[in-house]
């Protein structure tokens, strides 16, 4: 194999190209679906509006603290450190499988 090989990138097929078109029609009727079919004047405020209304919610634990209690500073640092605890995560993990695959072109 040479050093610079080119990856060619197949065309659709027209079965392909006719599933996708299908799945795309799918996806607009449904919105269309929801739009049409939605009581007159009811707006559209989420589900969690809409389920709090229904389900009375009764909290199940109390947390030993609040972070919004200690201060402003103190929250938007845990925030902070859960950000970069996930980035530290996502990149870790994106480089395991960057270099797992990397190893197994070169075998």
């Amino acid at each position: 194999m040479s050093e610079a090989t080119t990856h060619r990138i197949p065309l659709l097929s027209r079965r392909d190209w006719l599933i996708g078109a299908a799945l795309v029609a799918l996806l607009v009727a449904g919105f269309a679906a929801v739009v049409l079919l939605a009581p007159s004047g009811a707006g559209f405020a989420g589900t969690d509006a809409t389920g709090a209304e229904l389900i009375p919610a009764e909290p199940w634990v109390t947390p030993p603290f609040s972070p919004g209690s200690l201060g402003s500073e103190v929250e938007s640092g845990l925030f902070a450190l859960q950000a970069a605890l996930g980035g530290i995560i996502l990149g870790f993990v994106l480089g395991r499988l960057t270099g797992r695959r990397s190893t197994a072109a070169q075998e």
